[in-house]
């Protein structure tokens, strides 16, 4: 099987996640061609039909400033927002979609295909639809990445990527220990126990201020873990993590999870 193909059927497979996890009306999405367009070839949910084959031109509409940014957006009202294009409004109309969030698949630092997760009512995407789709985004990109390596292999690199997902899991596990124990002593040195782990350069000079819980939080965030399941890994509430997450991205200057965690790695806040 050739690599387009193979990343449609993964594409294909990753839309019905999203669509099963939230129960978005579409969740659909497309490979990105050299040229920078999209070809929406993937759905899973009903369609009328207006989409299926369309190209959306790098720039343009939502999937073509996913592109261009290689970053997830949102938009609560797909007609009426201004921070895109409106080229291809006539087709979101007869599709009858109004809410939705996109996600770019990067590898190697180029945009490979765009997902998708829509709503035919206007309204808060929420971090739900949104999580989902990036998450699917990321673990997808992992998948490509993983069967990339395979089909050129590089022995000392995957030997290295791997060792940094073990370093991260086992810093994320201890920051989550260090959050739930009650001794201040023990806590400290499961915190430092867990950074001099991760053995990164010390924290960038101009990197923004965050708090312990905060970075318990974003690293739990880093691991790929919904709201309700970081709150309950830390004895949070839900709403509780939401409130940590916008203050994080606030002060990060991110829009989006995902945005947050890259900013804090480049700041080397986590591994």
């Amino acid at each position: 099987m050739d690599h387009s193909r193979l990343l449609a059927r993964r594409v294909s497979a990753a839309l019905t996640r999203i669509r099963d996890l939230t129960g978005v009306s579409l969740a659909f999405g497309g490979l990105v061609r050299d040229d920078g367009t999209v070809a929406l070839e993937r759905f899973a949910g009903p369609t009328v039909g207006a989409l299926p084959g369309v190209e959306l031109e790098r720039g343009h509409g939502l999937g073509g400033k996913v592109v261009a940014l290689t970053r997830t957006i949102a938009v609560n009202d797909y007609i009426a927002t201004t921070h895109i294009t409106h080229r291809y409004d006539r087709i979101i109309r007869a599709e009858g979609l109004r809410a939705m969030a996109a996600a770019p698949v990067v590898v190697a630092r180029k945009p490979v295909a765009v997902l998708y997760g829509a709503l035919r009512t206007t309204g808060l995407v929420g971090d739900r639809i949104q999580d989902a789709v990036t998450q699917e985004a990321r673990a997808l990109e992992q998948e490509l990445a993983v069967a990339r390596a395979r089909a050129e292999p590089d022995p000392e690199q995957a030997e290295l990527v791997e060792l940094k997902d073990r370093v991260r899991t086992a810093h994320e596990r201890l920051r989550m220990l260090a959050a739930r124990v009650d001794d201040d002593e023990l806590r400290v040195e499961l915190r430092r126990a867990g950074d001099e782990l991760a053995g990164d350069p010390p924290v960038a000079l101009d990197a923004p201020r965050l708090t312990d819980r905060q970075l318990d939080v974003l690293s739990l965030v880093a691991g790929g873990r919904s709201n309700a399941a970081i709150g309950e890994a830390l004895g949070l509430t839900p709403a509780t993590v939401k409130s940590y997450m916008k203050s994080i991205m606030s002060t990060l200057g991110a829009g989006t999870r995902f945005e947050a965690v890259v900013l804090a790695r480049r700041y080397r806040l986590l591994p």
